[in-house]
This record gives structure tokens, C-alpha cells and sequence, in this order.
């Protein structure tokens, strides 16, 4: 899962993405509203966490423009104010839940969790596509009573090949989405844990296979089962 944090104050900023990180989260920060609206836009998301009080447009400004331009990622808005109607004005302007500075982190990951489950992405512990599963609790690669265990970044990319289904999943996209948004990783990065990946797979006699489509990426095949 992929998280933007939008908060002017860096140490608060800075531990809210050390909280997403020990949850195993991918998380980029900016620090104003007009950051937080360009970094929101790319639609590559599954969360934002988005401060009111920000610099050069407020939270509520940038909640209702990504809903004005039809993105319908879930947002958490955060807030040092505690009334009623900051309240209604946030969820007015679209954020799905709010929050009040300061808060208990198990709180926090509660409401994480709530909305993005509420919008269906959360993957399931138990995933299986053709004849191979895979557990992301545990992280293995499973067929029958064969299986492999994948590290994390190999984990990330089986699962969203899974979500995508037989559609073409761009390089780019993986890596913002494994990577992080301002990661400096590339196109050799994603073909290295491709070719792994591919002989996990083989390792575990699955006939699935992760094609390459000519300048678009790869799709994920079931193969002859």
C-alpha cells in the first residue's frame, strides 16, 4: 500500500511516515498544499493523510479539487481544531474521516486500515490466481505442497500483478507503487525482481507466467493449468 502524507510540520510529518513504514507501507511526504494536489493527482495512491492548515492552499482547498477532478482516493484529514464544523467542512469537501491533533498512533492505523478497506484494495492474506497462491501474511509462493518464501519487494510487485489480472501493469507504476514516488529506482530495478520472481515461480512448477509487453510492461498469465 502506497501512502501520501500532506503536513507542513516536518517532525510530526516525518514520524507519521516512520509509522507507515513499520506497518511495511510505502509513504511519500510534501509539506504544502500545492505539492500535496500535484503528488495527489498522479492517481498512484491508496491513502492520503492531509493536514487543514497548510501552506499556499489548505487541506480543504486541495480535498475539494481532487474530488472536482474525479479523484476518488480515500482521504484522512488531520487537524489541531476540534468543532463541529471543521468537521463537517472537512467531510463537505470530501474527506472520507477526520482526525484531531494529537493522536494515539493505534488510532491512526485503525482509521488507515477502516478506509482503505472501505474503498476494497486491501489484499487478502490468501491470494490465488491460476494454479499458485499466495499467502501475504506469511509471504509464500505456494502450488500444491511446494513453496517459496518472497521478500518484500518481490511480495509487493506478486501482489499487484494479482490485482491486475491478466491487464498490463506499467514499469512505472511499480515502481511508485514499490518504490515510492520520488525513488531514484528504474526500469533495471523492476527487470531484476521480474526475473526473480519468474523463477520463484518456476521453482514451485507453476505454469503462470509474467509476460513482457513490448514498451508497456507486464501482465501477469495463468498459463496451461
Amino acid at each position: 500500500m502506497t501512502i501520501l502524507i500532506v503536513e507542513d510540520e516536518r517532525r510530526l510529518a516525518e514520524a507519521l511516515k516512520q509509522i507507515m513504514r513499520e506497518q511495511k507501507y510505502m509513504a511519500d511526504v510534501v509539506y504544502d498544499g500545492n505539492d500535496g494536489l500535484d503528488y495527489a493527482m498522479s492517481g498512484i495512491y491508496d491513502l492520503i493523510i492531509l493536514d487543514v492548515m497548510l501552506p499556499f492552499r489548505d487541506g480543504f482547498e486541495v480535498a475539494r479539487e481532487l474530488r472536482r477532478k474525479k479523484i476518488q482516493t480515500p482521504i484522512l484529514m488531520l487537524t489541531a481544531k476540534d468543532t463541529i464544523g471543521d468537521k463537517v467542512s472537512g467531510l463537505d469537501n470530501g474527506a472520507d474521516d477526520y482526525m484531531t491533533k494529537p493522536f494515539a498512533p493505534e488510532e491512526l492505523l485503525a482509521r488507515v486500515k477502516a478506509l482503505t478497506r472501505r474503498r476494497g484494495e486491501v489484499v487478502l492474506d490468501e491470494s490465488e490466481y491460476g494454479d499458485f497462491s499466495f499467502n501475504a501474511s506469511t509471504g509464500f509462493l505456494s502450488k500444491g505442497a511446494k513453496s517459496v518464501h518472497l521478500n518484500f519487494k518481490e511480495a509487493e510487485i506478486i501482489k499487484l500483478l494479482i490485482a491486475s489480472r491478466d491487464t498490463i501493469i506499467s514499469k512505472d507504476d511499480i515502481i511508485t507503487k514499490v518504490w515510492g514516488y520520488d525513488s531514484d529506482a528504474g526500469s533495471n530495478n523492476v527487470e531484476a525482481y521480474i526475473s526473480f520472481l519468474r523463477r520463484k515461480l518456476n521453482f514451485i512448477n507453476s505454469s503462470a507466467e509474467i509476460k513482457a509487453v513490448k514498451k508497456m510492461g507486464y501482465r501477469l498469465e495463468k498459463g496451461d493449468v
